[in-house]
């Protein structure tokens, strides 16, 4: 017998505490760049599409990078080398767009912030994984949700803390507020450490003795059916093709190319397959696309619903809270900076939330197995997003967080605990990244969409784009019900 070694509460924590930084550079992100994007001109309208570099960045940087990393050891490992060029590149980021000046600028630096986080956090995924036996894994994962939960706390804390510490919180002609611009180059100091103690505290398997680990998960050679392929891609490929003629023909919102063009890249993507005989990177990972495990597929449609929710959440709670709860749509108003002030104060609650049910979620699971505990999650959380449309005191909306907070920390752990014992140890890393698509394409049907159901059906109102996540998170539930409960499911103690 070749058991892969149990690891104690410490070496996890050790494995695990780097995504303390890197949450807290994506919950500077998720709570501050709508509100930079306003203060340096862009209209609520125009905010889905200032977005969208995020979401492509992932579809394109997780599964490329899961498959680099998959062949990679060297003096710092295997995971480990990405962790670490993904943190540095993530903080230039995060020092540079609170002084962008200018919109297009942040624009691209969104980009290459997005990009630098995924480099560094898919990784981390596989790196449980690799890491731990099949029993310990969920722990792993609740673990991560529990740095997530309180790096997310702090960092969405932290305008709103510095403007009670007398900083200024008014944003002047072309710049943004010194509050947002201080958390950031805190939040780059936060990210570069906790990463580097992951890095310098952590040892890791090499690939040849994952192999032979008793639970490692074999997978028999993939065979691509090129005329499937073929015929896929030709129908995406005409589906895009039609969809972007009807944008234009009819004067449709811009937004709308997008989802054109996603139908018309993966339409491609599988006529490339369907004639590709090489084995690079591009031709892999499609492969591996198509020999999906079973469980995999069956999350997919929980992932579409739970992502679409919380980008809806993302982009839109600083302009609906604004607006609804402080009376304020312009972005150089004290009004919007005190609503947006307090949209940090509710990210940080939602995420504190989080950390505490990242501690019960095992509890319940051992209850109700993972999909029944899923399921009630993320119904708290849709009627958490659903409620922000019922509340009008804006300190009673931290009540909703409680909900969300526990949505967030399930999306965050029970798929990733009902995937991961399906995976092989050589293929975790393209695997995790592939799973990120069902992470990516809710984002980008988030950005293409939202603002044009806001405008035909709500009259441009932000505060119902959270009710359409509201919704979302219940479909989700439901839907979380089609998946097998794993065997070892109520090992998550």
């Amino acid at each position: 017998m070749n058991r892969k070694p149990t690891l104690s509460f410490w070496q996890i924590w050790n494995m695990c505490f780097g995504f303390l930084g890197i949450q807290f550079a994506f919950a500077l992100q998720n709570a501050n760049v709508s509100r930079i994007f306003q203060t340096l001109g862009a209209g609520v309208g125009d905010i889905p599409m200032l977005w969208i570099a995020a979401p492509f960045t992932g579809l394109i940087v997780q599964p490329l990078i899961g498959y680099a990393s998959d062949r990679t050891w060297g003096r710092l490992g295997r995971r480990r080398p990405y962790f670490l060029a993904g943190a540095v590149l993530t903080t230039m980021a995060l020092l540079w767009m609170p002084n962008s000046g200018l919109l297009w600028i942040a624009a691209m630096l969104l980009w290459l912030m997005d990009a630098s986080i995924n480099v560094s956090m898919e990784p981390f995924r596989a790196f449980v994984g690799d890491q731990l036996p099949t029993a310990q894994r969920p722990l792993g994962y609740a673990m991560q949700s529990f740095f997530i939960g309180l790096g997310a706390v702090v960092a969405s804390l932290l305008p709103y803390l510095l403007a009670h510490l007398g900083v200024s919180n008014v944003a002047g002609p072309g710049g943004v507020p010194d509050t947002v611009r201080d958390a950031f180059y805190i939040g780059g100091v936060v990210l570069l450490g906790s990463v580097l103690w992951t890095v310098l505290s952590t040892r890791e398997y090499p690939p040849d003795q994952l192999r032979v680990f008793d639970d490692a998960v074999k997978q028999a050679p993939v065979q691509v059916e090129r005329r499937s392929a073929r015929n896929q891609g030709l129908i995406w490929l005409v589906a895009g093709v039609i969809g972007g003629w009807l944008v234009h023909a009819y004067g449709l919102e811009r937004e709308l190319y997008l989802l054109a063009g996603g139908l018309a890249a993966f339409g491609l993507s599988q006529l490339w397959l369907s004639v590709a005989r090489g084995h690079g990177m591009f031709t892999q990972v499609m492969t591996d696309v198509h020999a999906m495990p079973p469980a995999m597929r069956r999350l997919a449609l929980v992932q579409l619903f739970s992502w679409f929710a919380m980008f809806a959440m993302w982009i839109y709670t600083t302009a609906g809270v604004a607006q609804v709860h402080f009376g304020s749509s312009d972005p150089q108003s004290a009004a919007y900076n005190n609503g947006a002030n307090w949209v940090g104060v509710l990210f940080a609650a939602y995420n504190g939330f989080a950390a505490v049910a990242s501690l019960v979620i095992p509890l319940m699971v051992r209850r109700w197995g993972l999909r029944i505990s899923h399921l009630i999650n993320l119904w708290l959380g849709g009627a958490g997003l659903i409620s922000f449309l019922l509340i009008r005191d804006p300190h009673w909306l931290l009540l909703p967080m409680v909900g969300v907070g526990f949505a967030w920390a399930s999306i965050l752990s029970l798929p990733y605990a009902l995937l991961s014992d399906n995976l092989p140890a050589e293929k975790m890393g393209v695997y995790m990244g592939i799973f990120n698509f069902f992470v990516v394409i809710p984002q980008l049907l988030a950005a293409s969409v939202l603002g044009v159901l806001l405008r035909v059906f709500f009259h441009g109102q932000p505060i119902y784009a959270l009710v359409l996540g509201g919704v979302s998170l219940l479909v989700a539930g439901v839907s979380v019900l089609r998946v097998k409960e794993p065997v070892l499911a109520r090992a998550l103690a």
